[in-house]
């Protein structure tokens, strides 16, 4: 039987040493390599793949989900750094989860969520 093992997301930039930086300074990422517009950057048990793309609108219809323990402490260290999604702060969800989400600053939108919940509201459909 196939059993997947891991996912990566590659997410578009228009400047990647920007990006890198961001990912670095504001989220607490480590690089672990660069090929001219391509680089990965790792946090704990997560790899984010960024690769150059001159078109901003791909990034802005881009995003991932990141599954992380003591939602609560990431949200208070992110919201120092101002980077928090405006409209999707820290919240309970239907679905079970609490989640919050950050956009990069090429518009790509990270989610980042907690399970809290084995069964989703039964409302939620």
């Amino acid at each position: 039987m196939t059993t997947f093992n891991q996912a990566i997301p590659k997410l578009a930039t228009t400047n990647i040493a920007a990006a890198i930086a961001f990912y670095e300074t504001q989220l607490g990422f480590t690089k672990q390599f660069q090929m001219d517009d391509y680089a990965g950057l790792e946090r704990d048990h997560v790899e984010i793949h960024l690769w150059g793309c001159e078109d901003r609108s791909i990034a802005e219809n881009t995003g991932c989900r990141i599954s992380v323990t003591q939602i609560e402490t990431l949200y208070a260290d992110y919201q120092l750094k101002g980077v928090i999604h405006p409209n999707h702060p820290l919240g309970i969800r239907p679905w079970g989860m609490q989640e919050f989400s950050i956009i990069d600053p090429d518009g790509n939108c990270i989610t980042f969520f907690e399970l809290i919940d084995e069964e989703p509201e039964a409302a939620y459909q």
